[in-house]
């Protein structure tokens, strides 16, 4: 027969080597904060405001006419873009104008919003005239003062 005191002995070795084992298997508490994946994240949403920023801004897409005495005035993002296109059709920022005669009151509504917003104007080359001189005259009727016509530089022959 084995000792009393012995089989505590061999009961304190086998806890000890479980203890031991146990804690070698669960691995540690790491506190630290893996970015990486904020890093791409953040990148992602930079290059998707980067691409979608100068499409927001534009408007509808037209071809200016060119002028020799061209003024530039600074993209601040605070114009009211009106887009009046080859094809007739008028644009207050990328929304299409139904008639014409609601140009007037979506201008002035947004002016209502954004008091310091101005008017700026673009106006296809190919547009027939009339409808630009229309686009204008509602404008006008309307009490908007602060309006901008579009175009764009013409480049000057290398002498």
């Amino acid at each position: 027969m084995t000792e009393p005191g012995d089989d505590r002995g061999r009961l304190r070795a086998l806890r000890a080597l479980a203890h031991s084992r146990h804690e070698a298997d669960v691995p540690g508490v790491r506190s630290d904060i893996n970015v990486t994946p904020l890093v791409d994240v953040v990148l992602v949403l930079l290059i998707i405001f980067m691409v979608v920023t100068p499409m927001i801004a534009s408007g509808v897409a037209v071809d200016l006419p060119r002028t020799a005495n061209h003024s530039r005035k600074p993209d601040d993002g605070k114009d009211i873009i009106i887009s009046v296109t080859h094809d007739k059709r008028i644009f207050v920022g990328a929304q299409p104008v139904a008639h014409p005669k609601d140009l007037g009151r979506l201008v002035t509504d947004e002016r209502r919003r954004n008091p310091e917003k101005s008017v700026f104007v673009k106006a296809d080359a190919r547009a027939p005239f009339g409808v630009v001189r229309g686009a204008m005259d509602v404008l006008n009727d309307a009490k908007i003062e602060d309006v901008y016509l579009g175009t764009e530089e013409l480049e000057k022959k290398a002498e």
